[in-house]
């Protein structure tokens, strides 16, 4: 399919670039322009290797997701209860992209568009920090628990998600703002946004690979076995660093990138 280490480099990509609000989409673009990786097949495989980020966090959050199949009288956030608030989520993205996969296909996916969403999701990452600093004494205390999410909540941090069908303006970054807008912290925000990637990214790989799987042949597993290997220890890492920076920083630096990195997808989007 290609060298080895092209799948070590893409999966590294992935992984450090899908839990953070930088657009997985736009730093993929440029480093299989860079290395000439780049066709349906690619395509394919930057899909797939999305699945060891999933898996991931999966792992980091094992016992909320495991809290899912049993009712925890002491967490709000379990068993069916948690399972409604992450459909809840999900739903609004999941209708949307169905329903407009093709447009978004045709449409959205550009180099003015992405780099667009970049500087777009920056702007309102300025705006919601912006926010978040002129309350630093909020009428109420702001929900800090995984616990604290109601069914309207999850609702509603469900809409914003679908700004994420606009490629580039990433998933993590939506929810998370999303969520400061509605009253979560921005730690807690940050955790609801990784539980609730799983159901919407399962579903959106699962049917691209369903659609394209044929691309691929038995020779093909080593590489893809290489990426997602990789995907999953850098997205590992990158779930653990991201919380410990929230704890200390705010989105501010995470904007300013996406203000450098929008022109070079610009510039460097492959005809």
């Amino acid at each position: 399919m290609a060298p080895w280490y092209i799948a070590v480099i893409m999966g590294l990509v992935e992984g450090l670039t899908e839990f953070l609000p930088v657009s997985s989409t736009g730093h993929l673009i440029l480093a299989g322009h860079a290395l000439s990786f780049t066709g349906p097949k690619a395509d394919t495989f930057e899909i797939a290797i999305q699945l060891g980020a999933i898996l991931a966090v999966v792992v980091l959050y094992h016992e909320r997701f495991l809290g899912l199949l049993k009712t925890d009288p002491a967490r709000s956030f379990s068993g069916p209860r948690g399972v409604w608030l992450l459909f809840l989520t999900s739903l609004p993205a999941l209708a949307i992209g169905f329903l407009a996969h093709k447009a978004i296909k045709a449409h959205l996916f550009g180099p003015r568009t992405v780099a667009l969403a970049l500087l777009v999701g920056a702007v309102m990452m300025f705006i919601v920090e912006a926010r978040a600093a002129r309350m630093k004494r909020p009428r109420k205390r702001p929900l800090d628990s995984l616990d604290a999410v109601t069914p309207k909540l999850a609702l509603s941090i469900g809409l914003f998600q679908c700004l994420a069908l606009w490629p580039g303006f990433s998933r993590t970054g939506a929810t998370i703002m999303g969520g400061m807008l509605l009253g979560v912290d921005r730690k807690t925000s940050a955790e609801y946004s990784f539980l609730a990637a799983v159901p919407v990214m399962c579903a959106a790989v699962g049917y691209d690979l369903l659609k394209n799987w044929r691309l691929f042949d038995s020779s093909d597993f080593v590489f893809l076995g290489i990426g997602f290997a990789v995907s999953f220890v850098s997205g590992w890492a990158a779930v653990k660093g991201f919380i410990g920076l929230l704890s200390r920083f705010t989105l501010k630096p995470f904007a300013w990138y996406r203000v450098a990195l929008a022109p070079l997808v610009w510039i460097f989007w492959p005809n």
